[in-house]
């Protein structure tokens, strides 16, 4: 029997395409599997593709495999495989950090069956600048968007890093940046729609490429493509590297409530807290009371960092600037909205 998984580029998700049902990876799967093929013949599972290093990528399964073919779009050399439940291919020379690929890899395992899986990637990267969540707005107002902004604060690449928003809650991943090099001081600045036919990802060394409202030429500007609705004044904003580390994070509430009303907001609160990325001023995890207040932020008015403070991952280091004080691309303004 031949059978055939493919991986999606959202973490965790894979799928198992049978011949007449879908399931999904991890126990539940492999029980699929188990059940189809009989009694002692249950199928390895896939359940993961990870850059390990530069050179090496790690394929994971629920039980041994051998591979039979694979292939990299675009081209990738490899000069060794080594067969497992952990297939590990040896790859010829550097590659880019952060660069991205689709693998087609055909295992076999017992009595000749054999998986296909087809999947993308990313290389290795090990040079992830230190970074911060520096300015974001959540209301959209034609022609200004919505968007993220991140102070770079050393020298790197930020291929492979991923932007979450938790009240995306149905995908929460709004974006994955592909390779680029960024210097210390730079301002890189995430537009959370597409709305112009001149808005270009500005990946090169040219920072004047892109066109459209708000695009600055002193910093570096992308685009999330489409016209969704990604933030909200009551969210969880992260920025993740390929070990699922959370690199900054800003938590953000439009009113100072005792405790989350859903769900996915207190398990981002818990998940950041963990990760020592966000906490309440007396060092526990974080409710609304203890985010930023973003009631009164508005479309000229973003939410900002203190960029003269040391970072205390906590609601203490943002503010609300006043009215026409939104600067997507350059150094935040010092001033401040003052409620009536």
């Amino acid at each position: 029997m031949k059978m055939k998984y493919f991986c999606f580029p959202f973490v965790g998700i894979c799928t198992l395409f049978l011949t007449v049902c879908a399931c999904s990876t991890g126990e539940a799967a492999a029980s699929a599997a188990g059940q189809i093929l009989g009694a002692g013949s249950e199928a390895p599972v896939f359940l993961a593709c990870k850059a390990a290093s530069e050179t090496e990528i790690d394929f994971q399964f629920s039980r041994p495999v051998k591979v039979v073919s694979l292939r990299f779009s675009p081209s990738l050399a490899f000069d060794s495989v080594e067969n497992g439940s952990t297939v590990k291919v040896n790859i010829e020379g550097n590659t880019t950090p952060g660069e991205r690929f689709t693998a087609d890899l055909l295992v076999e395992y017992e009595k000749g069956n054999t998986i296909n899986v087809l999947t993308p990637l990313r290389t290795r990267n090990n040079r992830v600048p230190a970074l911060r969540i520096n300015e974001v707005r959540t209301e959209y107002s034609k022609p200004k968007v919505e968007f993220i902004e991140l102070k770079i604060l050393e020298a790197g690449n930020l291929g492979a890093l991923r932007v979450y928003a938790a009240g995306n809650y149905k995908n929460p991943l709004i974006y994955e940046f592909a390779s680029v090099e960024v210097t210390k001081g730079e301002y890189v600045v995430l537009h959370l729609r597409t709305t112009e036919e001149t808005n270009r990802d500005e990946y090169g060394k040219n920072l004047g490429e892109s066109g459209g409202s708000e695009a600055d030429a002193g910093a570096r500007d992308f685009w999330v493509p489409g016209t969704a609705k990604l933030l909200h004044k009551t969210d969880a904003i992260y920025i993740v590297d390929q070990d699922d580390r959370v690199i900054d994070a800003v938590m953000l509430a439009e009113n100072p409530d005792p405790w989350w009303g859903k769900e996915y907001f207190a398990e981002a609160a818990d998940l950041l807290f963990k990760q020592g990325a966000w906490k309440s001023a007396e060092g526990k995890i974080a409710g609304p009371a203890d985010s930023v207040n973003a009631g009164a932020t508005t479309a000229t008015r973003s939410i900002c960092r203190d960029e003269t403070k040391e970072d205390t991952n906590t609601a203490a280091d943002w503010y609300i600037t006043a009215s026409s004080n939104a600067t997507p691309g350059k150094q935040n303004s010092i001033k401040r909205y003052v409620p009536k």
